[in-house]
This record gives structure tokens, sequence and C-alpha cells, in this order.
């Protein structure tokens, strides 16, 4: 398995990683990012999909695929990740926690991309 390869699982499994805390542990998740659900459960629906789940599977497709677009699509979601953190760092203020996320965001979105592109 050549370097890229290597670094291409790696970066899937963190994926899977990372999603699977959010769709398995969403109050954990919830806490992290300072979310509340005001009762409906629609927000922990919401994390369980949106950060969790939803990384699962992208993880998991990008390692059945096994191709550079299949990875590099990894890098897609990290990225659009890093540009709803950088919007709301704009819009909404910024925090030290926001930019550690979304320093976090970004470095991942590179090294997906910058392997597969």
């Amino acid at each position: 398995m050549d370097l890229i390869s290597v670094i291409n699982v790696l970066l899937a499994l963190f994926t899977i990683g990372f999603g699977a805390v959010g769709w398995l542990a969403p109050k954990y998740t919830m806490d992290t990012v300072d979310l509340k659900d005001t009762g409906s459960s629609m927000g922990t629906s919401e994390v369980r999909a949106a950060s969790g789940a939803l990384f699962v599977m992208a993880g998991i497709g990008a390692l059945i695929l096994g191709t550079p677009g299949a990875y590099a699509m990894i890098g897609f979601i990290w990225a659009g990740g890093g540009l709803g953190r950088i919007t709301s760092l704009i819009l909404d203020g910024q925090t030290r926690r926001k930019w550690i996320f979304f320093a976090s965001e970004v470095a991942v979105a590179v090294i997906a991309l910058g392997v597969n592109l």
C-alpha cells in the first residue's frame, strides 16, 4: 500500500470515527458544540444525521469505492463544514473553539483534496 492509499484510508477511518460520535453519542456532541434539544428530539435527530451518520457513510463509501474521487469527496464534505464554520466566524462571532474546529475541517479537506485531485 502506497503512502497516498494509507493517507486515504486513515482519513476515511477518521471521518467514520468522527461521525460515529455524532451518530451514537449525540448528547455529547451537542454539549461539545453548545447545542440544546428543546424537547422535540429534532435537534438530537439532526446531530445523529448531519454530524453523525452522514460522515460514517461518507467514510464507508470511500473505503468501498476506493477511488481518488471517492476519497476527494471526503475532502469536499469537510470543506463544506469549513465553509459553514468560517461563515459563522464572520457572521455570528468568533470563539477559540470555532477556530479550532475550522482549522481541523480545513486540514482534513486540504489533505484529502490535495492527494486526490
